[in-house]
Parts: structure tokens; C-alpha cells; sequence
């Protein structure tokens, strides 16, 4: 069964298009059916992904605004190895036009109901803000991922977001979770980064993602040829962190779905070897910034 990630912060700046584009990348290395949904105007995971959001006949406006079937809408990210719902600047004029629909919050839910059963993760790139569009991803969500970078307004932000999931869960969808905190473009070197992995392991305990995202030159620079990091160069520590990421989801997704008393599953739906791996090696390497 489809599991829907929202990967959401209302702090821009902190990976949240780059964890999307790489987790929806590292998932289909692990052989798993992603859809990945670009729902912000900027068109950021579009690009990243390989498509040109200015050559779009169809697009997420489209999707929430008329009856266009989504199957012609999604399109085959062949390049980043997963299907995508693409997104221009035309999703600012859908997030004005929801106002005057009604059940404008559901608009996204109904639409991938129709194809959910096609893929094993569904993962929304939401807008840094909360707006109509990031509530439709939220209502259509069965989890909330969130990216976050450990610096002092991140945790600022993170109360705010979580006060946010919760209006969302007692208003329209109270079966929205928290899937976990990631920590991203961490530098191990930096006293106050630490602090606040720290003060967020304190907090939030396992709901804070093992995997650690470093900071890396391949990584950023990955998306100005339109291609996920493991694309790229698939050697580069940015690259290792995301396949390790898709290896601890899968694995947290499986202790979920197994039996009080009995192992998770892990035969033939489980990562490859190397992304089971790779997590248990990427937390030494974090102080390093080259790739």
C-alpha cells in the first residue's frame, strides 16, 4: 500500500526540494515505486528532476483546478528514475483559485487516490510556507517528513510547524504523523550545529532520523544539471547519506508494518545492500565538507 510524505518546513533554505528530489531518487534505487509531486510555484524539484517546468503543457494547476486525468498529467522522470507531477509558476493561480472551491483542502487527497496503489511512496515537495497548496498536501498526507537545519531559528520554526500538524490533524486529517526529522546540511565542525542535534535528539528522540544529510559540494551542485546526486556522481558523501535516508525509512516502514514480536520483513522488498550499509557509515564522514 501507498505510504504519502508531505516534506514540509515553513523555513526555506533548509533541503527540504533538495531531500525530496534525493529521497524520491535513493527510494527507486531500492526498487520502490515513487511518484514524486512537485507542489510549489517555484517549480525547484521540476528542474531537479530533469524536466523543463517552462516547456509543461500540464501541470499541477491542472491537477487540483480541472478534471484533466492525472495520468496525463504525471510525467516519466526517466533521467532521476521515478514519476513526476511537474509544477510551474502556474501553481500561484491555482492556490488563489482553491479560495472559491469547495472542498478546496481535499482537492490533491482525491486526485492521487486514484493512482496511489500504483506506487510504494508518494513524497510532496511542499511550498516554504503554509498556504492552500501546503494544506492540500498536509490533508492528502499520511505523514509529515521534516528537513531541518541545526541552527537557532530552525527550532523556532519547528514549534511553529508542529503547532501546524496539529490544527491539521484535529481540523481535517487525523490520521497526519509525524514521519521523522532529518537533519540537513550539517557541518559537525560547528559548535552551535551540534547544540541543536543535541537539544532535537532531547526533544524528539527516535522521531529524529538517525541519517544525517552533510554539507557537500556534489550535492549542491547536482541540481544545475537537472539530476538527483546519485545521478551526478553517485560516490559523493551526499549521495551515500540519501541512500542510507531510503534505507531507514524502508526499514522504519517495516518495523511499523510487522507483527508485535516478529522481525520485519526483509526479503525481496528490502534496500540493496549498499543502502543498508551506507547508514551505518555515513555519521563518521559528517565533519568533511569536500565530496
Amino acid at each position: 500500500m501507498s505510504r504519502i510524505i508531505a516534506i514540509t518546513n515553513q523555513k526555506g533554505g533548509v533541503g527540504k526540494t533538495t531531500t525530496c528530489v534525493n529521497l524520491a531518487a535513493s527510494l527507486s534505487a531500492t526498487r520502490r515505486a515513487v511518484l514524486l509531486v512537485d507542489l510549489d510555484p517555484q517549480g525547484n524539484a521540476t528542474m531537479g528532476s530533469g524536466v523543463d517546468k517552462r516547456q509543461l503543457e500540464l501541470s499541477g494547476y491542472n491537477l487540483l483546478l480541472d478534471d484533466t486525468p492525472i495520468e496525463q498529467i504525471i510525467v516519466d522522470a526517466e533521467a532521476a528514475g521515478y514519476h513526476l507531477l511537474p509544477a510551474n509558476s502556474d501553481l500561484t493561480a491555482a492556490e488563489v483559485q482553491l479560495i472559491q472551491v469547495e472542498d478546496r483542502e481535499a482537492r490533491l487527497h482525491r486526485r492521487l487516490a486514484s493512482v496511489a496503489e500504483r506506487y510504494d511512496y508518494i513524497l510532496i515537495d511542499c511550498p516554504p510556507s503554509l498556504n492552500m497548496l501546503t494544506l492540500n498536501a498536509l490533508t492528502a498526507a499520511d505523514a509529515v517528513f521534516i528537513p531541518i537545519q541545526c541552527e537557532y531559528y530552525a527550532l523556532e520554526g519547528l514549534s511553529a510547524l508542529l503547532e501546524t500538524v496539529e490544527q491539521i490533524r484535529e481540523a481535517v486529517n487525523p490520521e497526519l504523523e509525524i514521519e521523522g526529522l532529518l537533519r540537513t546540511m550539517f557541518d559537525a565542525r560547528n559548535n552551535l550545529a551540534n547544540q541543536v542535534s543535541e537539544q532535537l535528539l532531547e526533544h524528539f528522540g527516535d522521531k529524529v532520523y538517525r541519517t544525517i544529510i552533510p554539507r557537500n559540494i556534489r550535492l549542491a551542485e547536482a541540481p544545475s544539471y537537472g539530476t538527483p546526486v546519485l545521478k551526478y556522481d553517485q560516490a559523493s558523501r551526499g549521495a551515500i547519506a540519501y541512500l542510507a535516508l531510503a534505507g531507514e525509512l524502508v526499514r522504519r516502514e517495516q518495523e511499523r508494518q510487522a507483527e508485535p514480536g516478529q522481525d520485519a520483513d526483509t526479503g525481496d522488498e528490502s534496500p540493496r545492500p549498499d543502502a543498508a550499509a551506507v547508514e551505518e557509515n555515513a555519521e563518521p564522514h559528517l565533519s568533511e565538507n569536500a565530496d
